[in-house]
């Protein structure tokens, strides 16, 4: 199967997923969720969602546990909408990159130099008289 292919399904599959976890899902384990990205299998019977849950640790392993125990009824939900022969089977995962790029964004700040705006004039004025 091509990857553009898998790509287009793994879309649609992540926007019905949403919709699904925004309207159709009641459970209270499920905390604030968004499907970040999904990967197709070659043969498109296998997709993996990474999810971003906001809480700590104990909320999101409550969340993909939730998640993880939905899926046949979200299988179920999704297949009147997906005109593919075979509805995935889905497994989630928790996605790190939002907290990954938070710590890298932290990290930078923190061995960033910081601008005193004094320092900058002075440095100008400097530059000034010497031309």
């Amino acid at each position: 199967m091509s990857s553009r292919r898998r790509q287009q399904v793994g879309d649609l599959i992540r926007d019905h997923v949403s919709e699904i976890l925004q309207t159709e899902m009641k459970d209270p384990r499920l905390g604030m969720v968004s499907i970040t990205r999904v990967e197709m299998s070659p043969d498109l019977r296998y997709a993996t969602l990474f999810t971003s849950v906001y809480g700590d640790e104990d909320e999101q392993q409550s969340t993909i546990q939730a998640l993880s125990g939905a899926s046949g009824y979200i299988r179920r939900l999704l297949a009147p909408r997906l005109r593919i022969r075979h509805i995935p089977s889905i497994r989630f995962r928790l996605d790190h990159s939002m907290e990954h790029a938070e710590q890298i964004t932290r990290t930078l700040n923190e061995i960033q130099p910081s601008a005193d705006p004094d320092s900058t004039e002075s440095d100008q004025s400097d530059n000034d008289d010497q031309r």
